[in-house]
């Protein structure tokens, strides 16, 4: 978005020519905020001034439709199931002890909007804005993650811009060298026009060398450094992503950001030399809203006033106006506070990184912050007006009028496959569908090992980093959301998110700690959006705090609908977990032919809103799987104690145990013959919830009932893994050459190879 240029519109200028007409609306901003602007200012503002609350007043920033339902999220303790949380809520990303004197950072956040637009940028500049979210806390970033959402994959829509947003995604995590250990690809209608494009980082430093975003210590210097400020990403993501899409496109087109992974990449490094020599007592990165977000930040987390000479940064476009160098969201850029006494080492090691580097600025008492371009003041504002107290909507919400018929609409009437044929054909059927099938063909476009220290990573459960070389200390994390469970009832459906994540890390052996998530949800503007809003926060809510793990932060993404249609509401959830001993993980997939299947937990007749009501029936009603969170705790605790016992482990989600076997005997090519007991299309088909299937050594299946006894989770022998085919005997047998077939060729057939 670009701001009209007129002559310098400065502060005595705003004092004294009142009236002067605004474009307040074009950036955005409804006419009560603006009073309010003018409240705040007693006069009206400056162009500039007016750049700088456009953008931080913005929904994507300011959080002004959803943070009286996020505020919940602090009546959760802040504490993990091993130590204390270090840093939560409100800053750049939360900061967990794992263990060791090491602490792990971890966050999750949207780029969706920019992605439709322009698909390479939009995604890899969202990569490197939570790369330098995970920076700033003092944290070396080591692993990323992507959860996705596309429209269905025979639109003409979905082969634009999945394409894109992939290499995007591996572009940026690639040359940064950082390994992409997980994530999802789903496919929906509801995500045609408006894709999804989260994007997960995770840091690790030692406890000493946290770093918050403030700018205490009057007199110290205010420096930008990294890439030149350019008229790419004006207004960007801040303004981009909060508005409706129409059926044609987006209605404005700020400028997509455009990044550069090689400048990145120079600005870790030289961002954690900086860090060791102790020279920062302050530091933000800039992102969304760029300067008008990381001075007004700064200053009013600090001592509350900074001064700013905004002649100094140094641009890629010298006609830019002051009030575009505030909105421009150019990338790979930070912003630190450094005593003067510290300046000249500072710039002595951007120097040594090839870093541009500027003093801007100080840190002053004035309590406002005073931007200045050329001698002339063109920002005096209160700082904490521009970044925190922004305008609070409690927007009207309630349950829709059609959740009833939706729910009342279940799964139980639709044509189920009876014979052991046509039980075969909808295993094959389920195995080749866009949600089900192989995704190698995005994931072989991520360097998943890249520095030596990934344990875990796609198709597993969870991905698992090492942390520490010596002990072999490791996190793991997962990313998870069914939409479609959560449009059903979104406050169970969030809670089934919440605990296929914290399954997925308990899969591989590790203790769930603490969850990061993206609120991915349609226009606050209609009642019926807010209200699963607002469910769904209730659910992650009461979630975390029955299973006893805190949210860290997270991120908000709204007005993700085309026209009329909103997608589908996506709570995506990260979980993050630790385990001791990397060298000791379960791995996912049956590891050797003769050992014994067991399935841990119960199966109910659970089909409405499965993914066989999905590709089978085009079928979306009824209400979703039954949450059990002390089931899925106990769970949990059985998998971390059957560590070494357990010689593989993988949940059963969408598609059922049929689609658990699959991928468990496709990992290897070690087929299974299984025994069910009941309703066999229920016993596959089913998405229950609280369910692994794991295996282990013939030896062992009496010492893992006992186990499963102990801890209240039954265990169920399904089988035995041997020869080279899906066996369920009395109704079919697949071979693994057939099933990988199937499995394998649904997105090179659509996309190509």
């Amino acid at each position: 978005m670009s701001v009209a240029r007129t002559a310098l519109d400065t502060v005595a200028a705003a004092s004294q020519d009142p009236d002067r007409e605004q474009p307040w609306a074009d950036l955005g901003l409804k006419a009560d905020e603006y009073a309010r602007i003018r409240e705040i200012l007693g006069r009206r503002p400056t162009s500039s001034e007016l750049a700088m609350y456009s953008v931080m007043w913005s929904e994507h920033c300011s959080y002004k439709s959803t943070k009286v339902h996020l505020k919940q999220f602090s009546e959760i303790p802040q504490e993990t199931p091993v130590g204390k949380m270090l840093a939560g809520i409100g800053e750049n990303a939360g900061v967990i002890d794992v263990g060791q004197g090491y602490a792990v950072t971890f966050k999750v956040e949207s780029h969706n909007h920019p992605s439709f637009v322009e698909p390479y940028q939009g995604a890899a500049t969202g990569v490197g804005g939570i790369v330098r979210d995970i920076l700033a806390m003092g944290a070396r970033p080591v692993a990323v993650m992507d959860p996705l959402r596309f429209g269905p994959l025979d639109a003409p829509d979905t082969h634009r811009v999945l394409p894109g947003i992939v290499a995007g995604v591996g572009g940026y995590g690639n040359c940064l060298g950082l390994p992409n250990i997980g994530g999802e690809a789903v496919f929906d209608s509801t995500y045609l026009g408006n894709p999804l494009v989260n994007a997960l980082c995770v840091g690790v430093l030692k406890h000493e060398d946290l770093h918050l975003a403030k700018a205490s210590g009057v007199g110290n210097q205010v420096i930008l450094y990294g890439a030149r400020t350019g008229g790419d990403g004006i207004g960007g993501v801040s303004v981009l992503a909060s508005e409706t899409f129409d059926a044609d496109g987006p209605a404005k087109r700020p400028s997509v950001q455009v990044g550069d992974p090689f400048m990145e990449k120079l600005l870790i490094e030289c961002t954690l030399e900086i860090f060791a020599a102790g020279l920062v007592a302050g530091i933000q990165d800039l992102g969304g809203a760029g300067l008008s977000c990381a001075t007004s930040e700064l200053a009013s987390a600090g001592d509350g006033g900074m001064h700013v000479e905004l002649d100094r940064v140094p641009l890629r476009d010298s006609t830019l106006a002051p009030e575009e160098i505030l909105m421009s969201e150019s990338q790979e850029r930070m912003m630190a506070v450094v005593e003067p006494a510290d300046v000249d080492a500072f710039m002595a090691i951007c120097e040594k990184w090839d870093v541009e580097a500027v003093v801007i600025g100080e840190v002053t008492d004035s309590g406002r912050l005073h931007i200045d371009w050329h001698g002339e003041r063109v920002v005096d504002v209160p700082p904490r007006s521009v970044a925190h107290d922004g305008p609070t909507y409690n927007r009207p919400y309630a349950r829709p009028d059609w959740q009833d018929a939706l729910q009342a609409d279940g799964a139980e009437a639709l044509a189920r496959p009876v014979t052991g044929d046509e039980l075969r054909a909808t295993v094959l059927t389920l195995a080749a569908s866009p949600n089900l099938c192989d995704k190698s063909w995005i994931t072989d476009q991520y360097d998943r090992y890249v520095l030596g220290n990934t344990v875990l990573a796609q198709p597993s459960d969870s991905g698992m980093i090492r942390i520490e070389e010596e002990t072999n200390l490791g996190v793991a994390v997962s990313t998870d959301c069914n939409g479609r469970f959560a449009k059903l009832d979104p406050y169970a459906g969030a809670q089934l998110a919440l605990a296929e994540s914290y399954r997925n890390v308990a899969t591989g052996g590790a203790k769930p700690l603490a969850i990061s998530d993206c609120l991915n949800f349609g226009s606050p503007e209609d009642p019926d959006v807010m209200w699963q809003f607002a469910e769904a926060c209730r659910g992650l809510k009461d979630g975390c705090l029955e299973l006893g793990i805190p949210v860290t932060g997270g991120n908000v993404s709204l007005y993700n609908q085309t026209g009329e249609t909103a997608i589908l509401p996506t709570p995506v959830v990260a979980v993050l977990g630790v385990i001791e001993d990397v060298t000791k993980r379960t791995p996912t997939g049956f590891q050797a032919e003769g050992e014994v299947v067991f399935l841990l937990g119960e199966t109910r007749e659970e089909l409405s809103g499965s993914e066989w009501a999905h590709v089978v029936h085009g079928h979306l009603g009824g209400t979703p799987p039954t949450v059990d969170l002390a089931g899925e705790k106990a769970l949990a605790e059985l998998l971390a104690a059957g560590v070494g016992m357990l010689t593989s482990a993988h949940d059963v989600s969408e598609g059922g145990l049929a689609q658990t076997l699959v991928e468990s005997t496709l990992r290897h090519d070690i087929g299974v013959v299984t025994t069910l007991s009941g309703d066999a299309f229920t016993a596959l088909f089913s998405e229950s919830a609280g369910r692994v299937v794991v295996t282990v050594d013939s030896g062992d299946a009496d010492a893992l009932r006992t186990l499963a006894s102990d801890h209240g989770v039954v265990a169920t022998p399904i089988g035995v893994t041997a020869g080279g085919a899906l066996v369920v005997d009395g109704q079919f047998e697949i071979p693994l050459a057939e099933l990988r077939a199937a499995w394998s060729a649904t997105l090179p057939a659509a996309l190509g190879s």
